[in-house]
């Protein structure tokens, strides 16, 4: 068996706050449907419930990802400009989040969810080029 490192632990933990972060928007979504159908405030509850724990593996994400940088040093190039560039995108996402969650309007919760789910994927994606 292969020996476990804090590199193994550092990117365990990263992986796991993007899979509750990006996953969790997705699946959240997806279920809104049903949600609004149940009626009352079904679906503000569990967004509410969600943000509990989303926030939480965002602040992981945000710690892990300043590891990951540290563990990987100096880097020039185009790895630099992909870190970068993923960088700008986890701010996006977390900033749209954030106004989502602010959102009073129907348009607004949209533009801003959308917002903050692209840019969750597109930072899920630089990650895996990164990795």
């Amino acid at each position: 068996m292969l020996a476990i490192t804090w590199d193994t632990v550092r990117i365990f933990l990263h992986v796991l706050a993007a899979t509750v972060w990006v996953g969790g928007q997705l699946t959240l979504t997806a279920l809104l449907p049903v949600l609004r159908g149940a009626g009352g405030d079904t679906s503000r509850l569990a967004a509410r419930q969600f943000n509990r724990v989303a926030w939480a593996a965002f602040a992981v994400l945000v710690l892990t990802g300043g590891w990951n940088i540290a563990a990987v040093g100096d880097v020039d190039g185009a790895y630099r400009t992909t870190l970068y560039v993923k960088l700008a995108v986890v701010v996006v996402s977390g900033v749209a989040a954030f106004l989502h969650t602010r959102a009073s309007t129907p348009k607004g919760l949209a533009v801003t969810g959308a917002v903050s789910g692209v840019a969750a994927l597109a930072a899920l994606f630089l990650g895996v080029m990164l990795g």
